[in-house]
């Protein structure tokens, strides 16, 4: 197979390295992980994405997991342009707010009142204001390589970005801006039970990520969810779930009612904005109305609730409840794809891990240098993975079963060559 041009995109790169920060707005966009420069995306529709020599690529990477209707949803596209006309940004309450909210609420029920922000992040931080705020304590526990958004005192051990830079954490975040930040092992139920038995009375919250999408896929460990929910009830802590990926990812609500666990706040992001910006942190009334203006927990934002934004999510929202019995496909789907890399790997005697869960998979070779010819054979076929082995993949609404036919021809192709090639070295 001729190999794709890539001049145009070479061009923009080399233009984009003199006014960005090599070149991207976030670190894995740069492709370190994986060699060589990053694909330069131009347009996309469903499920693919097409660069700027019109190249096209089946996309599991669906802007880091938010657009599970696949790209230019026409639905959300006619949405965002209807609201568009009416205006780019109120700083003031409207319609559109309140039905998806509503909708949220619907979907989640025990996100009684909802604050909207302009990222996950923010969501994040907001919900560790509050839940310090309501318990009048300073400490939060969160798990190693778990990631939650850039605030200073969350990057002790997190995953994603700083896994594959392979940074512990992040230069620029004082160590008093961490001292309060506990930090142990996922899945470990002794370390938490000593943990809560000398710092219970102290911490705030506890954050976590019911399916982790940030170091890889980290597959949910109920049991272990379940005791961090009861211990945090027996300390009066609160139990936050970070579900800016798994909100809406897996069943039409949250990862927590599809586990069957009550957190007491739920944060949001990506899928709730229809692939534009947006976060979102709900629970009780009881706490949330700690939050201004009905109490002294501060938080806020010029970009929050922006109509733009509302609508995607609204439309978003509205397309998924007519699909809420057609999630289970999604899973089928990529399951198949996880079950064939392992197969192909074993077939060729190459040592991988692949994770997956629900709607979401990774893959892990053993050495590096055969992920980095691993991904790029695919790449050049027309399959886009996340380019690091730290980040998750998805699948969409949007992929076809063509779409899954052609990926796991390459799939095979790829490893057919990487055996040659490792037969050779």
């Amino acid at each position: 197979m001729k190999r794709p041009s890539y001049t145009k995109s070479t061009t923009l790169f080399k233009a984009a390295q003199h006014v960005l920060v090599g070149g991207v707005n976030s670190p894995v966009r740069s492709f370190r992980h994986v060699g060589g420069e990053p694909i330069l995306v131009k347009n996309a529709r469903g499920s693919r994405i097409y660069d700027y020599d019109r190249n096209s690529y089946i996309d599991y990477v669906l802007s880091y997991g938010a657009l599970i209707l696949g790209h230019a949803n026409p639905g959300v596209i006619s949405a965002v342009k209807k609201t568009a006309e009416k205006g780019l940004g109120y700083g003031t309450t409207h319609e559109l707010e309140v039905e998806l909210a509503r909708r949220i609420q619907e979907a989640i029920p025990l996100c009684e009142k909802i604050r909207f922000v302009s990222s996950g992040t923010e969501a994040v931080m907001g919900a560790i204001r509050l839940a310090r705020g309501f318990t009048k304590r300073n400490k939060i526990l969160k798990f190693e390589y778990s990631y939650h958004g850039h605030a200073d005192y969350l990057l002790v051990k997190a995953g994603s970005g700083l896994a594959t830079m392979g940074l512990p954490a992040s230069k620029g975040v004082p160590k008093d801006f961490i001292r309060h930040t506990l930090v142990t092992s996922y899945g470990n139920i002794n370390n938490i039970n000593k943990i809560f038995k000398r710092y219970g009375s102290e911490i705030a919250a506890v954050i976590v990520e019911p399916v982790g999408g940030n170091n890889g896929v980290i597959p949910p460990d109920i049991p272990f969810l379940k005791r961090l929910r009861t211990l945090t009830r027996q300390f009066s802590t609160l139990l936050i779930f970070d579900e800016v990926i798994t909100g809406f990812r897996f069943h039409f609500g949250s990862a927590a009612s599809y586990f069957g666990i009550k957190p007491d706040m739920i944060c949001l992001g990506k899928i709730i904005g229809g692939g534009l910006p947006i976060g979102a942190y709900g629970g009780s009334k009881k706490i949330m109305n700690h939050l201004a203006p009905l109490g002294s927990v501060y938080q806020a934002s010029t970009f929050s609730g922006n109509p733009v934004v509302m609508s995607a999510g609204v439309a978003t929202l509205r397309k998924l409840a007519l699909l809420k019995k057609d999630y289970k496909k999604l899973s089928e789907k990529a399951a198949l794809i996880s079950q064939y890399l392992e197969n192909k790997a074993k077939s060729h005697n190459i040592d991988i891990s692949v994770r997956h869960f629900g709607t979401m998979f990774s893959v892990y070779f053993k050495k590096r240098k055969y992920f980095k010819f691993f991904y790029r054979r695919l790449l050049e076929n027309g399959i886009y993975f996340a380019p690091s082995e730290y980040e998750s993949n998805f699948i969409s609404f949007a992929h076809s079963k063509e779409d899954i036919k052609k990926t796991l021809r390459e799939i095979d192709e790829a490893f057919y060559l990487l055996a040659k090639r490792k037969g050779r070295s």
